[in-house]
């Protein structure tokens, strides 16, 4: 096996290696054997590059497009054009399925499964990373740089990974990276031939780099340091308190200004992948809970709210954060006249769920939960610290049902000034369009709450918006007025336009987000799953605090205090405001529009609204079988067009020796080459005897036939009946070639005519570069469509049919001769 060959190896191992540590991260390894068969293809296409050859950006380019060709065959086929070439579509699907995978990212908890979005993301990173090591460590003959991307590659997963076998992957990594090292240390000691030892020569024992033993030491070497230096890496990580928490430790980071009572948070938004919940095509459970609430209806399972508004999104406020109380204080502007019945809720998170916030009922007055948690007040709002989430937790919160009156809501006094500031702040940014529309739809109310209520029923009931989870999303202004514009969204989108119109005219308002109440099961347990997740607006009333507002159609419940006729006994439909119960309550008989209420209005019920379209099916991914057969496909439709150039450059880097990198002497010339000036002599009309001296004249001769094949891939056909002075003079005159490269063919000539007549043929240096020159000059004057065909169908290729024909010729004569000499031994011995 070549040196290349085992550079090329060693690095496609490597990088599978260092893509290991990927494999905690999600919850198959499927993904790595896809890898695996595309890296290998990968590699294989270098060496072949390599071995025709092509200039090393050509290498690197040819490897780039086969991948590109490759991924386009596993993931974007049906937006291919051919299902092979990608187009405008394929790289807008590709756009797509990355802005998906980063979405389940934020979303899963590790292990995360295996979406299309993130096998991507792993595959086409491993190729990535793959393409990186081999044109560092093979392409470019330089393995020690190649330990950077690999270190990359690594360390993305060290530093999302929570497992406990970091060092694993380190060590596979690392062991990787060492292989790769140790045979680019064996290429290059090959290449000066035997190693020399400083070892003397005792009794007994064999001369240093005589034998297999002298030749290892170095490998022995370089093996025992390399263990070294794995140990002494493992053990400083492991020694140094500093360290801790780096590439080789856990990922969980704290929120908290250490383990006081201190601090302070800044939230990621947690609306990234909102939407991506919304339509996943399973709707997995995210948590179960029981509850002795005579009904769940309010039950809104609050993570966080969304209070700081700049313009281009909605996000949490920089806030301080406490030591958990063991009860929590009362809700800010909630009065003692306000009725309100205190509930228990237990709840147990699902295993894979896992979020830094804790879903719970607002307003909770007290919560039970073991782990490193965080309280803020002004939010309202539990925090994992250092690295504590949701994930698998059982915990009990204790809330107020709190249930204001209309006219409660409506005497509400104004908000103390600090509040009033910090919750009406609009940016200037913001359109104006969003206030007018806001006093519009508003008219007519005497105050704020007959004003919440009013943007609450345009946006649910009167004002023909439509709920749906495919259209763009956004939280900024631009959002805001194509969707007061478009009519169509979803929670995050009516949510943040009533709290947007709600500040402009002077309510204090934030957006809360977390999960509706879920569905009932048999067992008395509620089960919320990943569609329930949503997006709410919540305002502020004095007296009354900060109250739930329901804006979004056919999702949630619309609050009691908000509907028309409400009933002054407490009693109210038991509903859970799920996509489920939903569906099953659009199923019944549609109502007649005017004796609907605002509720059957909102969850379509009515003739006049729609249903919901269900999400069409997803893809479950390509078998690997599949992928095989497509991807020899896609080798086979892109490697045979161009064989005849592959072809071609190999020829011509036989003929000059050394990959043409190099001209070649007598001494230097290979069998192949000598074979090849033979069939040179042979065109030329030379004798069986002087052919047999082309052993020793062989480069002039291989030199010749290249020019020849040269001007006949720019259209100059050969003309073997002519000398090769006066072919040269041929090849000048018809391809109008300039100094130096009409000296070039001449010389080139000369050479050919003194090995092929003078009694003692000298040897001629400077043919390769010579060749060249011709080669430049035919091109430079050439037209394009001329210059085209010379590189991706050459004439001279025709040469390869021919010697099929002939061999097969040599084949057939050689049965034929075969067979009739054994007729004749068979009629000898009957006669």
């Amino acid at each position: 096996m070549s040196g290349g060959a085992r550079l090329s190896i060693c690095a496609t191992l490597a990088t599978l290696l260092a893509s290991c540590s990927l494999l905690p991260l999600v919850d198959t390894s499927a993904w790595l054997l896809e890898a695996a068969i595309l890296l290998t293809i990968q590699a294989a296409v270098g060496a072949v590059a390599r071995r025709v050859p092509l200039a090393r950006p050509l290498t690197i380019a040819a490897q780039a497009l086969v991948s590109l060709l490759l991924l386009t065959v596993s993931f974007a086929r049906e937006q291919a054009i051919g299902a092979i070439v990608p187009g405008p579509d394929a790289f807008k699907y590709f756009g797509l399925l990355l802005e998906a995978g980063g979405d389940d990212v934020s979303r899963y908890a590790i292990p995360a499964p295996v979406s299309d979005g993130i096998r991507l993301m792993l595959v086409g990173g491993a190729l990535v990373i793959g393409l990186a090591v081999d044109a560092l460590a093979v392409t470019f003959r330089s393995a020690a740089p190649a330990g950077l991307p690999l270190l990359a590659l690594y360390s993305v997963a060290a530093g999302l990974s929570e497992g406990g076998l970091d060092w694993l992957w380190f060590l596979l990594a690392a062991g990787g990276y060492l292989v790769l090292l140790l045979a680019e240390g064996r290429d290059r000691l090959s290449q000066w031939g035997r190693v020399f030892g400083g070892a003397g020569r005792g009794p007994g024992r064999a001369p240093v780099g005589d034998g297999p033993s002298g030749a290892t030491a170095p490998v022995r070497t370089g093996r025992r340091i390399g263990a070294v230096s794995l140990g002494i890496a493992l053990v400083v990580a492991w020694a140094l308190p500093a360290l801790n928490g780096g590439v080789l430790g856990p990922s969980g980071s704290g929120v908290g200004a250490g383990s006081g009572g201190g601090g302070t948070i800044s939230a990621v938004n947690p609306l990234v992948s909102l939407q991506n919940s919304l339509n996943q095509p399973e709707d997995r459970t995210v948590m179960t809970y029981r509850t002795n609430a005579e009904q769940t209806s309010d039950l809104y399972l609050r993570i966080v709210s969304l209070d700081e508004f700049d313009g281009t999104t909605w996000r949490p406020s920089v806030r301080s954060i406490g030591d958990v109380p063991s009860t929590l204080p009362t809700p800010p502007g909630l009065g003692p006249d306000i009725r309100r019945t205190e509930v228990e809720t237990n709840i147990k998170a699902a295993d894979w769920y896992s979020q830094d916030w804790l879903p719970m009922p607002y307003p909770a007055s007290k919560v039970s939960i073991d782990g490193r948690w965080r309280f803020e007040e002004v939010g309202r709002t539990l925090v994992g610290d250092h690295g504590q989430t949701t994930r698998g937790k059982l915990y009990s919160v204790k809330s107020l049902v709190v249930q204001p009156t209309a006219q409660q809501l409506a005497n509400a006094g104004q908000p103390p000034d600090k509040l009033l500031k910090e919750f009406t702040k609009v940016p200037a940014s913001l359109p104006d369009v969003v206030s007018r529309t806001a006093v519009r739809v508003t008219r007519g109310a005497a105050n704020d709450y007959e004003r919440a209520v009013k943007l609450q029923d345009y946006f649910a009931v009167d004002g023909g918006f439509t709920y749906n989870t495919d259209v763009q999303a956004g939280s900024g202004s631009a959002a805001i007025v194509r969707f007061l514009k478009q009519k169509e969204g979803f929670c995050v989108h009516f949510a943040f336009s009533m709290a947007a119109m709600a500040r402009t005219l002077g309510i204090p308002a934030r957006v809360a987000v977390g999960f509706t109440p879920g569905s009932a099961s048999g067992d008395g347990t509620y089960t919320v799953g990943l569609r329930d997740a949503h997006a709410w607006p919540e305002l502020y009333f004095e007296g009354v605090g900060w109250t739930r507002f329901e804006p979004t159609p056919t999702r949630g419940f619309t609050p009691e205090y908000t509907q028309d006729n409400t009933p002054t006994d407490g009693s109210s439909v038991s509903a859970a405001p799920s996509e489920s119960a939903s569906d099953s309550a659009a199923s019944d008989a549609p109502l007649p529009m005017e004796s609907c209420s605002r509720q059957q209005r909102k969850e379509g019920q009515c003739a006049a609204l729609l249903p919901t379209p269900d999400p069409g099916p997803q893809d479950d991914g390509q078998p690997v079988g599949s992928i095989l057969l497509v991807t020899l496909a896609v080798l086979l439709a892109v490697l045979v067009p161009l064989l005849p150039m592959l072809w071609r450059l190999r020829v011509r880097a036989r003929r000059l020796g050394s990959g043409g990198r190099a001209d070649v002497d007598v001494a230097g010339a290979g069998l192949a080459a000598r074979r090849e000036a033979a069939d040179a002599a042979g065109g030329l009309g030379i004798a069986r005897d002087v052919r047999n001296d082309a052993y020793v004249t062989g480069p002039a001769l291989a030199a010749w036939r290249e020019v020849t094949d040269t001007a006949w891939d720019h259209g100059i056909a050969p003309d073997d009946s002519q000398t090769p002075r006066k072919a040269a003079a041929r090849i000048v005159r018809l391809g109008q070639l300039k100094e130096p490269a009409a000296d070039a063919v001449r010389r080139v000539a000369a050479a050919v005519e003194q090995a092929l007549y003078a009694p003692r043929p000298q040897p001629v240096t400077g043919l390769g570069e010579d060749v060249r020159r011709v080669h430049a000059g035919l091109h430079a004057e050439a037209s394009r469509m001329t210059r085209l065909r010379a590189t991706l169908a050459p004439r001279s290729a025709i040469r390869v049919v021919w010697a099929l024909a002939e061999r097969r010729a040599r084949f057939t004569a050689g049965l034929r001769a075969r067979w009739t000499a054994a007729r004749s031994r068979l009629s000898g011995q009957e006669g």
